[in-house]
């Protein structure tokens, strides 16, 4: 699996790169789970979201993706009646915002290593404890800062004048 496109995150009034998926907690306990188009192989869940934190309270303010039937998805999709946005109370679990410059990039996954790691323990979408860790100093001053994917396979979208294929 290639590198994954990170969720996005404000916190503390800054935007974050998230490498976690709360969402797929709601879908695994059968909330509404449309199906997404995935075209490259950086997005496999075929979406981005973009939360917040606001008062220790982890919040899904918006969804960018496209469905298999070619239509975008927004939060509405999921959560019809909220679509500013949604308090994350099916979530509990560790968040991860990496930090600092790439030690290591890990084509896989959230595999990559950075300086620092902060996490974020949440409860039913509250965050009761926050913690850091340190994973080393980068050796050389170029090192990328921040997350990014290093690299991605876009495929093309069907056609419908094709029939669908692509």
């Amino acid at each position: 699996m290639t590198a994954q496109i990170a969720e996005k995150l404000r916190y503390q009034g800054e935007d974050v790169a998230m490498c976690t998926n709360p969402l797929s907690d709601y879908f695994a306990m059968g909330g509404t789970n449309p199906r997404f188009e995935s075209n490259c192989t950086a997005l496999w869940r075929g979406y981005v979201g973009s939360w917040e934190i606001i008062d220790d309270r982890l919040y899904l303010i918006g969804l960018n993706g496209t469905l298999e039937d070619g239509t975008d998805a927004s939060l509405a999709t999921i959560f019809p009646g909220f679509p500013d946005r949604v308090f994350a109370h099916w979530y509990s679990g560790t968040i991860r915002l990496p930090q600092g410059k790439q030690l290591e990039y890990v084509h896989m996954g959230y595999g990559s290593t950075f300086e620092r790691d902060l996490f974020l323990d949440v409860e039913r979408g509250v965050v009761v404890a926050t913690r850091v860790q340190h994973n080393g100093v980068a050796e050389s001053d170029g090192a990328p800062e921040g997350y990014e994917v290093g690299a991605m396979t876009v495929f093309p979208r069907a056609s419908k004048d094709d029939g669908g294929a692509a």
